[in-house]
């Protein structure tokens, strides 16, 4: 063993203990410290037993283990704790050392964090982290993003635990200064709420309207996962769904359907309201997650409120095939969408993010991995100044060839009191996006007559703001005006 540790690590829960695990067989030699003491030792004598591990009893101890420049990793629970932490550390550490953050940190507490640790003399980063207890362990995709001096002391260790796709190329490369990284994870996870939402829409689509089995619903998932929908949460669907409880039912029907969330879906959709991002899907996405979370008061609608009797007339081969389509078309929204926030953010920010290989970084090990990012690579690539992916003729086609059955699904799902939320806004994005006028000039004319809001014209330049005295008694007094 090494007589200093390449990296230093705090927190041994799932994720940690995964991760150093990782670390330590692609030849780093790693410090461990846990703040419940007792869990450092049963992990050096578990599953770190004969391998390359510092076990470490206080920070002090396990600053003090580590090579030049010093790299501390924290993997713990996101918020007070990482500034607890940071202040736990910073004495023990000297010009031109490494903090970082592997949790799900909100950014804006990343960019807070970065200035403040470069105060010290030191360098932090802040890294999305994706890919849950088995990417930890076999290759995660990593984000990181922070002090930018800190990336070249960190990227061998970071790039090697990372997942590789088919040429090799690790799923991990420096995001942007500041909380980019954690930004870019953020979005990562949106997408990932608007991807499960879509899926469970279709699952429900075919379980209640459809009457399909759930080993019937597995050859489905199945056959998709053989295709453009390849993906992770696909393939996992097709898996949950041929598992059968004791007495050999499917075990996914006797979970109760209220869907937690840890907040990071909420975060982008909050986001993209600050920023003006029309982020539809995302956000519909983690209402039903809170719609779900009240059960009590939908149990007593259910028997209060009645809508259209369930009952679909047509060929169920043939709304299989549009579920399909439907799924493809809302997940290229999602991705749409999600780039959107993150250029508005480049703005915002000056980060120069790197909008291709951010696809890249999530082919392999992350949640949303899924077959067609190479094709959003490729979009960048040909036109960095892609303004938006429907803008791509690759992707443009894929959705104006899902629309039909896209549109089939909504009508048919909406006919019969099916809730599609995710499915029917994408859609309506989508033409609202291909509209070039929108009913907009009227909203604006409310607001000017209830508001002295003001407005734009046609026939004049942008930028130029006029107010109407709507109702001949109010005054010429407009009020300023605001835009997101």
């Amino acid at each position: 063993m090494k007589q200093k540790a390449d990296i230093g690590l705090i927190g041994l829960a799932v994720m940690g203990e995964n991760l150093v695990l990782n670390m330590e067989s692609k030849g780093f030699t790693v410090g461990v410290f846990n703040r419940t003491v007792a869990r450092v030792d049963e992990f050096i004598a578990g599953r770190g037993a004969g391998k390359n591990f510092v076990g470490a009893h206080s920070v002090e101890e396990l600053c003090a283990s580590l090579a030049k420049p010093r790299k501390v990793m924290m993997l713990v629970k996101a918020g007070k704790p990482v500034d607890d932490f940071i202040d736990l550390i910073i004495p023990h550490l000297e010009a031109g050392d490494i903090i970082i953050d592997g949790g799900n940190s909100h950014y804006p507490d990343t960019i807070r964090r970065t200035k403040y640790v470069e105060s010290k003399g030191l360098l932090y980063i802040g890294t999305g982290v994706s890919g849950g207890e088995e990417g930890a362990l076999l290759g995660p995709s990593m984000m990181p993003g922070g002090s930018p001096a800190a990336w070249p002391a960190v990227k061998e260790i970071f790039q090697a635990v990372a997942a590789k796709v088919e040429d090799g190329t690790p799923c991990c490369d420096w995001v942007g200064e500041g909380g980019a990284g954690h930004f870019v994870k953020m979005v990562h996870n949106g997408i990932e709420y608007g991807d499960m939402q879509i899926i469970n829409e279709a699952y429900q689509v075919m379980k209640d309207l459809l009457g399909l089995s759930a080993d019937e619903m597995h050859e489905v998932f199945k056959e998709w996962n053989k295709g453009d929908l390849d993906s992770y949460l696909i393939e996992i669907t097709r898996d949950i769904l041929a598992v059968k409880d004791e007495d050999g039912s499917p075990l996914v029907e006797k979970i109760l359907d209220t869907a937690g969330q840890k907040g990071t879906g909420k975060w982008t959709a909050v986001t993209a309201l600050d920023m003006g991002i029309p982020l539809t899907l995302i956000g519909e996405s983690v209402f039903a997650r809170c719609l779900s979370a009240q059960k009590d008061m939908r149990v007593l609608a259910s028997k209060a409120i009645h809508g259209p009797e369930k009952k679909f007339i047509g060929d169920k081969k043939q709304m299989i095939d549009d579920l399909k389509d439907a799924l493809f078309g809302a997940k290229i929204i999602s991705y749409a969408q999600g780039y959107n926030l993150m250029m508005e953010a480049a703005k915002e920010y000056g980060w120069k993010l790197n909008l291709g290989g951010i696809a890249l970084m999530w082919r392999g090990g992350c949640i949303i991995r899924s077959v067609f990012l190479g094709d959003i690579k490729k979009a960048f690539d040909k036109n960095p100044t892609l303004e938006n992916l429907l803008l791509d003729p690759h992707f443009k086609e894929i959705v104006e060839k899902a629309q039909a059955g896209w549109r089939r699904v909504c009508a048919t799902a909406l006919t019969n009191g099916i809730p599609v939320p995710a499915l029917t806004s994408a859609l309506c994005y989508f033409d609202g996006l291909r509209t070039e006028r929108l009913p907009a000039n009227l909203l604006q004319a409310q607001r000017d007559y209830f508001g002295a809001h003001t407005y734009e014209r046609i026939d004049k330049p942008r930028g130029e703001f006029f107010h109407t005295n709507w109702t001949g008694r109010g005054g010429d007094t407009a009020s300023t005006t605001y835009v997101v």
